[in-house]
């Protein structure tokens, strides 16, 4: 009998309005009140930290307290420089791509409202060959349609003004999500669908259950770092993207071999906590759930890192999403996999009882 599917119209058109939504490191308020909105049926109460990390609770008196956590924010600009002729530098918010800038559509963010702008570049048949320059951060620019810097000004744009670009979310193949912030908006949307999947299923948990949508960790895990503190918890499951190895220029000795379709990735490293790693792995062979393995070097470089580090420890482990083109405005990723990332998560909660010992020595 084939699996019932995980979603429905209603989930993806939040996923694809939740995509499409502008939501930078450090200005993540728009995207976290359309998260909180759609999880709001499913949970027992909320809150938001002085930064913007959006917690919904499930059984908020239970004192042994889990965590199933994303973030929320997408790689971005700042306004860094407005020359006197109209045209504005930029520096990154987070890893953002540089190679990838010229000829996108971008919008300015400011508090007038939305300006439009494009990174310009030089036309072909004015560069001479073997002699051009590849973009980098001294020379990409966006060019708002201004002539003088107080033109510009005039429009509202500053220092400081962030800019996202344009992209839309789009379905290739009827089986493939593309759009830009997929890192990590996709994680966002799977915890907020385990949320549903709980309620929807009457499933009781003997725990407090922490659906945690962090801000700030493309600069750094920071949201990750401040929310743990404030909720304590004793497990951690953290879901991010992680590279799809299987395109053209991507080497698989160095990174690795995960493939988008093949089911989440599960994680080896010094900052996952082997035995809560087994306990997703047993359920995912127990709910025929397909997953593919990774191994991180030293740190996961995700909020899992934040999270196992902190308060005395925390057992944590990472379930990742396969994802083409990290850091780009085309990020993708496989529907298949969207939904066993959601089910995994799903059949690890309830494999965790009360009181859960997770001791590394038993």
């Amino acid at each position: 009998m084939a699996k019932k599917a995980v979603l429905n119209q209603k989930s993806i058109a939040f996923f694809e309005a939740y995509i499409n939504n502008a939501s930078p490191t450090g200005f993540e308020s728009e995207g976290q009140k359309l998260w909180l909105d759609y999880i709001n049926p499913y949970i027992d109460d909320h809150f938001v930290d002085t930064y913007g990390t959006a917690v919904g609770i499930i059984n908020p008196k239970a004192e042994y307290k889990v965590v199933i956590e994303a973030h929320a924010d997408e790689i971005s600009w700042f306004v860094n420089h407005i020359t006197a002729d109209g045209f504005i530098y930029v520096i990154r918010n987070g890893g953002s791509d540089h190679q990838i800038a010229p000829s996108k559509r971008v919008n300015i963010h400011t508090r007038k409202g939305i300006v439009k702008a494009v990174f310009g570049w030089p036309a072909i048949h004015t560069r001479t060959a073997g002699k051009e320059l590849p973009p980098t951060l001294k020379n990409i620019f966006l060019d708002c349609g201004c002539k003088t810097k107080a033109a510009v000004e005039k429009l509202g744009v500053h220092v400081g003004c962030v800019i996202t670009y344009e992209d839309k979310f789009t379905i290739l193949n009827k089986n493939l999500f593309v759009g830009r912030a997929m890192d990590n908006r996709a994680g966002g949307f799977m915890i907020a669908e385990v949320a549903r999947m709980i309620k929807e299923t009457k499933t009781k948990l003997p725990f407090g259950l922490y659906v945690v949508n962090s801000v700030q960790e493309e600069i750094g895990l920071r949201g990750a770092e401040m929310i743990v503190d404030q909720i304590g918890p004793d497990v951690a499951i953290v879901t991010d993207v992680t590279h799809d190895t299987n395109t053209p220029m991507i080497e698989k000795k160095v990174q690795g071999d995960c493939a988008c379709g093949d089911g989440p990735v599960v994680t080896y490293g010094p900052a996952v906590q082997n035995n809560l790693l087994d306990l997703i792995i047993k359920a995912a062979e127990k709910n025929k759930i397909p997953f593919q393995r990774n191994a991180a070097a030293r740190s996961t470089g995700t909020d899992t890192d934040a999270f196992a580090y902190s308060t005395g420890g925390v057992a944590s482990a990472l379930i990742s999403l396969p994802l083409r083109y990290m850091h780009t405005t085309v990020e993708m990723v496989h529907k298949k996999d969207v939904e066993n990332v959601i089910r995994l998560i799903f059949q690890s909660l309830k494999s965790i009882k009360a009181n859960h010992n997770f001791s590394y020595i038993k």
